[in-house]
């Protein structure tokens, strides 16, 4: 069963009308009922009741998501959540790094107490800490310089805010937040292959899998790099699917469209 995004997306934010300048536009999108005059929502196609929220030429209506341009948006939407939540964790990580930095000395010690406490109840079991590869990998951890640590303190937080920007800039549907992406995604790939040949984990593949698709699917999608025509051929289909562009290339012709149900806003579309 496929989903209509449209009436989905106006049960839930609400319907978007528009009176345009154009007598003959006009006409296709209003009607008169008996208990008043009803516009056409501009995404899903239904009739409303009541005044339309703006009016004007055709060519400075708003130009309103619909159909794949609106499932799309969802999908930008939910890649930007990630982004936002992984720059955000990142930032976190940089933050521990500095203060680790910071007090590198004070943490070696304890954890040498520590360890010193835990090697009877090792020594029963017959494990050996000192030899330990947890305990030997935390030991390399400790034997970095202060500069070193503090240099990836601060390229963990420029990475998280490239995440960041890119999570704010997909939200916005923004084209350059798109080649942003594709680019600093693409640009991570090879590394995230390479912690793959070294240990293989199911969140590893996960997280290759879903970037190699944001990837291509940005990249084909949104015609980015001159791909499928461009970014006139982008703006060209996105412009195709307004109801506007579609009831003025019906009227130009003489088509009349299919007629719509009439329909009056519930309370939940009007909320």
């Amino acid at each position: 069963m496929s989903i209509d995004w449209d009436r989905r997306h106006c049960a839930r934010k609400g319907h978007i009308t528009y009176a345009p300048d154009e007598l003959r536009l006009r006409g296709r999108l209003h009607a008169g009922t008996a208990v008043g005059e009803v516009w056409r929502c501009l995404r899903c196609g239904d009739f409303v009741l009541g005044e339309p929220h703006g009016s004007g030429p055709a060519d400075q209506a708003p130009l309103v998501p619909r159909g794949r341009a609106l499932r799309d948006l969802f999908i930008l939407r939910f890649l930007a959540v990630e982004r936002i939540l992984r720059g955000l964790l990142i930032v976190v990580a940089a933050w521990a790094v500095w203060k680790f930095s910071n007090s590198q000395d004070a943490v070696r010690k304890l954890f040498e107490d520590d360890l010193t406490a835990f090697k009877p109840v090792a020594d029963h079991f017959h494990y050996d800490l000192d030899h330990s590869p947890v305990v030997d990998s935390i030991r390399k951890f400790f034997d970095y310089k202060k500069s070193t640590l503090q240099i990836v303190a601060a390229a963990l937080l420029g990475y998280a805010l490239i995440e960041i920007v890119e999570g704010f800039g997909l939200w916005w549907a923004k084209r350059w937040a798109e080649y942003l992406t594709v680019v600093a995604t693409a640009a991570f790939l090879p590394l995230e292959v390479y912690e793959l040949t070294e240990k293989v984990s199911y969140f590893k593949i996960g997280t290759l899998a879903l970037n190699v698709l944001a990837v291509l699917y940005i990249l084909l999608g949104k015609r980015l790099f001159g791909l499928r025509g461009g970014h006139k051929a982008f703006e060209a289909a996105r412009r195709g699917a307004s109801l506007l562009e579609v009831q003025e290339a019906a009227g130009a012709v003489g088509v009349e469209p299919e007629p719509l149900p009439v329909r009056p806003r519930t309370a939940t579309e009007t909320g």
